[in-house]
């Protein structure tokens, strides 16, 4: 009777997958640019061992660690990563391999990764899928990253070096990849001297150098690109508007020059207190009422505009499954985060912001409004890309503020 039951449901699992997989040709491609020498070299002095893929280079970054499950050609886009080396908790990476990236949607916008280029300086994982398949597969993990010149190393128990930079906090790290011997000593040397993850300007490297216009309605939405992610554009294009995104250091007299109907502080890498430019420009925002939202760092960019202060944060949130608590009606919703600093909660009481969303799990800010004025900003990441859907709401609540308001 069982045998009989095991069989039916099988010959239905069997139809119901060719039904599924109709029209779809599934593409396997092997590991081309895998089982290097590979090792991870701490400033504390500690060296792991592990099998390097991807590019034969060494390079240096802070080492920080995303909890997601799925999503790493949108994280390694993500130019918040930028200056890091990720370390991914789950434990199998790479085996849906990596899409298309010359697939771009109408408006020209990638369709699959958050910028042009992988941003991270090196990927850390437990074990690399050797091979990948898929039906949008177009390239492996590891021929994607050779192709761009970043190193990876598998071999290496993220969830104990999870626990590590939770105990310690994040640190500078060496990742070699090499096809012959590395000396240990030599790279301890290198990463000694080497650039502090605090001390980088990501502005040059992660902003718009000049404007890009995606859409053509005749209101718009000027994003100012401290990092902009790829579904930022998408989202507000979604809601109906035309998108200017305009360099990180844009005055505020050049961003009323397109008369937008409102502003977006984009999501970015580093220290918010290194994008000055910006700050001034937020301030005449709020000054002059114009309906702004920020995200990520640039909710924190809109904090410090309103008299709050940040900080740095131990080890960040990095992640798909981060609660916050909606204070206004005590709703959780399920976040996308990825930031290392953070807007600090007791300067929120002398400020020109109310507490909007917390962290249900360490209680730091993750939302705030203005009191008065037409602006609020968010620290965990609305658009997603990857992760939930949650709060894609916030971006109806900015296409609200901005229709119920006339800026002058």
């Amino acid at each position: 009777m069982r045998s009989t039951f095991l069989s039916v449901f099988l010959i239905k699992l069997k139809f119901t997958l060719i039904r599924t997989l109709r029209g779809f040709t599934i593409t396997t491609k092997k590991s081309n640019h895998a089982k290097k020498f590979g090792k991870l070299i701490f400033d504390d002095g500690t060296v792991l061992d592990g099998e390097g893929f991807g590019f034969s280079t060494t390079t240096f970054g802070e080492i920080v660690f995303n909890t997601g499950m799925v999503g790493y050609t949108e994280a390694l886009t993500d130019p918040s990563y930028n200056g890091q080396l990720l370390s991914l908790t789950y434990p199998l990476v790479g085996n849906y391999g990596v899409p298309d990236p010359s697939v771009n949607d109408e408006d020209g916008i990638s369709k699959f990764f958050e910028s042009n280029k992988i941003q991270v300086r090196g990927l850390v994982i437990h074990e690399l899928s050797l091979t990948a398949s898929h039906w949008n597969l177009s390239m492996t993990l590891d021929e994607w990253m050779y192709n761009e010149k970043i190193p990876g190393i598998s071999g290496i128990d993220t969830r104990a070096l999870t626990m590590k930079l939770r105990n310690s906090g994040v640190m500078m790290a060496a990742l070699v990849v090499s096809d012959s011997e590395i000396n240990v000593e030599d790279v301890k040397k290198q990463l000694a001297s080497a650039t502090h993850y605090d001390s980088e300007q990501f502005m040059d490297v992660v902003s718009t150098k000049h404007e890009k216009i995606y859409g053509d309605q005749e209101q718009s939405v000027v994003v100012v690109d401290t990092g902009a992610k790829n579904a930022i554009i998408r989202n507000i294009r979604e809601i109906g508007y035309k998108v200017i995104l305009v360099p990180w250091n844009t005055s505020y007299e050049k961003i009323m020059s397109y008369n937008p109907k409102g502003v977006v502080l984009s999501s970015g890498p580093g220290d918010p207190q290194k994008c000055p430019d910006t700050i001034i420009a937020v301030k005449k925002l709020i000054e002059n009422n114009v309906p702004t939202l920020g995200i990520c760092l640039g909710a924190q960019i809109i904090g410090i505009a309103g008299n709050t202060e940040t900080y740095k944060l131990k080890y960040g949130h990095r992640g798909q499954n981060k609660p916050c608590v909606n204070l206004e009606n005590n709703q959780v919703y399920v976040t996308s985060q990825n930031h290392g600093y953070g807007i600090t909660p007791e300067s929120l009481e002398k400020s020109d912001f109310n507490l909007w969303f917390t962290n249900a799990d360490d209680h730091t800010v993750e939302g705030i409004k203005h009191k008065n004025q037409n602006c609020f900003a968010v620290q965990f990441h609305p658009e997603a890309a990857p992760g939930p859907n949650d709060c894609k709401f916030i971006f109806e609540e900015l296409k609200n503020l901005m229709e119920s308001k006339k800026i002058a």
